[in-house]
């Protein structure tokens, strides 16, 4: 008899895509944005805005925090689920505290599991620059489905 090999779970996934053999690639290699912290319930993101995410007001563009604070929420709760599972956002709900400009220095957004249930996950995260200072929070509904 031959013995299959069991599908990875959610974490196990999120380690090969971030720290595998392959290079991380999507949206962080887009934006600049990597991930440097990762484990079950929780993921960190870090990046350096710069001009290329400028809007026209001279700050860096709402949608940068939001790129990471979504990936921060939807990878914690990805770092949660089981093999036959995944998910899709139903609701961001972004707070902007403080403007980015290129002098932030790196950022740092923390995403964390609050609850996850059999078909509804609830995360949060929050967006810090090189200083210590919030920027952004977020919190996110998203809906559990079977693969």
């Amino acid at each position: 008899m031959c013995e299959v090999a069991e599908a990875p779970d959610g974490l196990a996934q999120l380690q090969e895509i971030f720290f595998g053999t392959k290079p991380y690639t999507g949206i962080g290699r887009t934006l600049k944005f990597r991930p440097v912290e990762l484990e079950a319930g929780r993921v960190v993101f870090e990046g350096t805005p710069d001009e290329t995410v400028y809007n026209p007001i001279g700050t860096v563009h709402g949608g940068y925090a939001a790129t990471l604070l979504d990936s921060a929420v939807g990878c914690a709760v990805h770092s949660r689920l089981a093999a036959n599972q995944a998910y899709t956002t139903l609701e961001l709900k972004i707070a902007y505290h403080r403007a980015l400009t290129r002098d932030s220095g790196t950022v740092r957004a923390e995403g964390t599991v609050v609850s996850i249930g059999r078909r509804v996950a609830f995360a949060e995260a929050k967006l810090t620059d090189g200083h210590g200072n919030l920027c952004a929070t977020a919190t996110s509904t998203l809906l559990v489905i079977s693969r």
